[in-house]
């Protein structure tokens, strides 16, 4: 007959066992749901790590390169101006008698088109594009606040605007057309969608609202 000691039978050491390997899941689960635990630290550090990320995204060039850009910028549009004076503000008598102003769009747009030489169509028409081009691609840069589809086309329009009446008051042997601003307007969104866009937004980083927390997305790697 086998002796057993008192208060350790294999019965009791099995109990024994059981509740020791409870505990040790228990103090385990309660280890991961505790917010200062492992999953937790985890998250707070991948969450930390996204905004340093998503931060370094948005910071743009330093403070010398942004005034040597923007110093490029308005020399490029202060060489425009003055292209855009030749171009539109000098007398043309030779053509005196020829021009009239046009307040209805498309009128001048498809005299253009019924040309009978292509050669005069692409000149008109694509002249007074190309002579908008530089309004979509330095506006963004000069002016950030004139950034977006909506303000480039009109601070286009407004400044094309200004140029045709003085054009058709002002300027012998010109005359006022709003064909002209269309055309100049559309190159301005032409020159912004291809360009002008990234300039504005490279010299120029969108800031960081509260808004953005909802708005934008986790930082991808």
């Amino acid at each position: 007959m086998v002796r057993v000691p008192f208060g350790k039978t294999p019965t009791t050491e099995r109990k024994n066992g059981k509740a020791e390997a409870g505990a040790t899941k228990r103090s385990a689960t309660t280890a991961r749901r505790r917010p200062g635990g492992g999953l937790a630290r985890a998250k707070a550090g991948g969450r930390g790590s996204g905004a340093s990320d998503s931060g370094d995204r948005r910071s743009g060039p330093t403070g010398f390169v942004r005034v040597l850009v923007m110093l490029v910028a308005f020399a490029g549009m202060v060489a425009f101006a003055v292209v855009l004076a030749r171009l539109t503000l000098e007398p043309s008598v030779a053509s005196e008698d020829l021009i009239h102003s046009n307040l209805r769009p498309g009128d001048s747009i498809r005299n253009y088109l019924e040309q009978p030489a292509f050669q005069d169509t692409v000149k008109q028409i694509g002249g007074n594009i190309l002579l908008g081009l530089p309004f979509g691609l330095l506006l963004p840069v000069l002016l950030p606040k004139t950034r977006g589809l909506i303000r480039v086309a009109l601070t286009t329009a407004v400044v094309m605007v200004l140029v045709e009446l003085a054009q058709g008051s002002l300027v012998r042997g010109r005359a006022f057309d709003i064909d002209d601003v269309i055309l100049n307007t559309t190159g301005a969104l032409i020159g912004y969608l291809l360009l002008g866009r990234r300039l504005g937004r490279a010299v120029h980083p969108r800031r960081h609202h509260w808004w953005h927390r909802w708005t934008d997305g986790p930082a991808r790697t």
